[in-house]
């Protein structure tokens, strides 16, 4: 393994994700050295470097994670510091009785590394003392709060982008994988271009993966966001398109392992397989009509889809029937899920 690519991600994070952080900690460090006379207000810092993070939903996740640790990691502290003091084998007890209550309450990771961390910190930076316990809680509230309206205030992230350009990525690549399939049909093909097509028509899975994760994480974005009533429909747009992309792919995966298992040069003289592959490039025409990109006004909106009649073909030779009702049942399938009246 390369060690940089232990700590090292593979691409920037948004520069404007530093300039949040670097606000919200500023701005925690000195309102809570304001108001919680003392110490230097360490915990409202971290508090507010923690809860600014790339979604409104994360931030107040790990505002309540940050608060609910710190309060139970103190409150563990001051109790053993009070009873026993603050040497070394009560930090290290407190760490144990942290990480054990916080499995006890079953605790989030997050949650139960901040009931430790907590713990820690207040036993070796301070007196567990009543008053320093209560000011490293308000502390931490004031920085959580500050991370989240910074995060709120400062142009709401959002990320409906990727979800919609891994989408439209999706229907291209789906649509392509018909036409070559359709292809494969007509022309006589080797055993090296029938592996070739079926593992490019496998790539589809990842593509749809990639597409549904970033939906869901284009919906937690909106979460709590201001700008999210206006664009909930948008997403709403693209989740729909995938739901209807998502069989597909299916469809096309399994038609091209039929095809890959049961080929044979003949089949190109074929006249009910020269007819479903007609229909597989009348299908990729319906899929880019369906692309999520699709305004009304544009051209591809208004035309009309291909699929419009069922497909009639006369009974295939002894040879290939197995393979031409293993293709005219998906075939139906994708006539279906195109949403093409019969």
């Amino acid at each position: 393994m390369r060690i940089p690519a232990a700590f090292r991600a593979p691409r920037r994070g948004p520069f404007l994700q530093v300039v949040k952080s670097a606000v919200a900690t500023i701005a925690a460090w000195l309102l809570a050295g304001w108001l919680v006379q003392g110490p230097p207000p360490v915990f409202a810092a971290i508090a507010a470097l923690l809860v600014v993070q790339p979604s409104l939903n994360q931030s107040l996740t790990r505002a309540i994670e940050r608060s609910i640790g710190v309060i139970v990691g103190v409150l563990i502290a001051s109790t053993l510091g009070i009873a026993f003091g603050s040497q070394t084998w009560v930090i290290l007890a407190a760490t144990a009785i942290s990480l054990l209550t916080a499995w006890l309450l079953k605790m989030t990771p997050g949650t139960t590394n901040q009931v430790a961390i907590s713990a820690v910190l207040v036993l070796a930076l301070g007196a567990a003392t009543p008053g320093y316990a209560v000011d490293r809680i308000v502390e931490t509230l004031i920085g959580a709060a500050i991370g989240f309206v910074v995060n709120l205030a400062i142009v709401p992230p959002v990320a409906i982008g990727p979800a919609r350009e891994k989408t439209e990525r999706l229907a291209v690549e789906l649509a392509e994988a018909l036409e070559r399939l359709g292809e494969a049909l007509r022309t006589a093909q080797t055993r090296p271009q029938l592996e070739e097509l079926l593992l490019t028509a496998r790539l589809l899975r990842p593509m749809l993966e990639a597409a549904s994760t970033a939906i869901d994480d284009a919906a937690e974005s909106l979460t709590f966001n201001p700008r999210g009533r206006q664009l909930r429909a948008d997403l709403a747009r693209i989740r729909e398109v995938l739901t209807m992309y998502a069989p597909i792919v299916t469809q096309v995966i399994g038609m091209t392992r039929a095809v890959y298992d049961r080929y044979d040069p003949s089949i190109v003289a074929e006249p009910a397989v020269r007819a479903i592959a007609e229909q597989l490039g009348r299908a990729a025409h319906d899929v880019r009509l369906r692309h999520v990109g699709a305004a009304p006004h544009t051209p591809s909106a208004t035309e009309p889809p291909a699929l419009t009649h069922p497909l009639q073909i006369a009974a295939p030779s002894a040879d290939h029937w197995i393979l031409v009702g293993s293709l005219l049942v998906d075939l139906h399938r994708i006539h279906e899920n195109l949403g093409e009246d019969d």
